[in-house]
């Protein structure tokens, strides 16, 4: 229809052009609507020669809605992992998985390394390392992308002297200034005793629950601090069956025995939250570890073993659990998968 049609003056008023509205696609609903309005003043600025017009709002215009800006929470996450050495675990491509994953903190057991190697692997990073007296075994760390303001390595007991020589790399806390006006949190690796039910070996579960003794000590003070805290690491100890894949086979196996499960349930009571738990669902599983022998990873035959707990001023900021589990056997850097959480600061 020309615009001197007749049927066009009659539904646009004199002076009014007509004009199409659309929609912005961004909305979640797109749609055209044709309306006939007077022409909008043109403001001083663009009756300017050589500028293009523009239009002051209008009522018509006002029920368009745009996209709100969406403000994005600061967030750190830390990510634990028994790495079975840290020379091996960088030769099967572990630095791959962190340049991916890109955590803010690193809590890692089974170092067994010196400073100087453990420092070659993760430069640029500050780092708080404690190794064992026994050569080749356990070993500790944090790693951190912010500064390291105190750190207290090992569990002695006052008037008890020096850890004995077993107990030696299995217990860093790292105090860690966060950005910003986020404050402070301490951070804990650690790498609890195995121990064995086999004859013969009952003294490395004698040593295991000593050290789950100290262990529990020192969550109690932890739980009642004002500042946000994380535990974690390879416990050892599947909590419940639903933490362990074979768990009518394995009832009288170091790692599902009643008493050391009991520890756990302490743990709890003292006010610490079993995040990967919290965030993961009912279970069965997901699994942190699985045997390097037979079908166990293809088969998910596997344990949870592996935590991150949170004291009472930390556990309400956890936003995600996420076990990276590796997509092949081949692809494995460890026998361990690493558990991340995200937390907001």
């Amino acid at each position: 229809m020309s615009s001197d049609d007749p049927a066009r003056r009659a539904r646009c008023p004199s002076g009014a052009t007509r004009k199409t509205l659309v929609v912005s696609r961004h909305l979640p609903h797109r749609s055209t609507a044709q309306s006939c309005r007077p022409d909008p003043p043109q403001t001083s600025a663009s009756a300017s020669p050589g500028r293009p017009l523009r239009y002051l709002s209008t009522p018509q215009d006002r029920h368009v809605r745009h996209p709100r800006r969406v403000t994005r929470v600061p967030e750190l996450t830390v990510a634990t992992a028994n790495v079975n050495g840290i020379r091996a675990a960088f030769r099967r491509g572990m630095d791959a998985w962190v340049t991916t994953r890109k955590p803010d903190v690193l809590l890692l057991q089974e170092v067994r390394a010196p400073q100087a190697v453990v420092e070659q692997h993760l430069d640029g990073w500050h780092v708080a390392n404690l190794g064992s007296e026994l050569k080749g075994r356990a070993g500790v760390l944090v790693a951190s992308r912010h500064p390291v303001v105190d750190v207290r390595r090992g569990l002695p007991w006052a008037g008890d002297g020096p850890e004995a020589a077993v107990h030696t790399g299995r217990w860093i806390e790292a105090d860690i200034a966060l950005p910003g006006d986020a404050g402070t949190l301490t951070a804990v690796s650690t790498y609890q005793h195995s121990g064995s039910t086999k004859p013969g070996e009952e003294a490395t579960m004698e040593a295991k629950y000593a050290y789950l003794e100290r262990t529990t000590a020192r969550l109690a003070e932890l739980a009642t601090a004002g500042t946000p805290a994380v535990v974690a690491g390879d416990v050892n100890i599947a909590h419940t069956r639903a933490d362990i894949k074979n768990w009518k086979g394995n009832l009288n196996s170091a790692g599902f025995l009643p008493a050391e499960r009991a520890y756990l349930d302490r743990w709890s009571a003292l006010g610490w939250t079993d995040l990967g738990r919290a965030h993961g669902g009912d279970g069965p599983g997901p699994y942190t570890w699985w045997s390097w022998r037979g079908k166990a990873f293809d088969n998910d035959a596997g344990w949870r073993i592996d935590y991150q707990y949170a004291n009472p001023a930390l556990a309400p900021a956890c936003r995600k659990v996420e076990v990276d589990r590796a997509p092949s056997y081949a692809e494995r850097w460890s026998d361990h998968a690493p558990v991340v959480a995200v937390y907001e600061l």
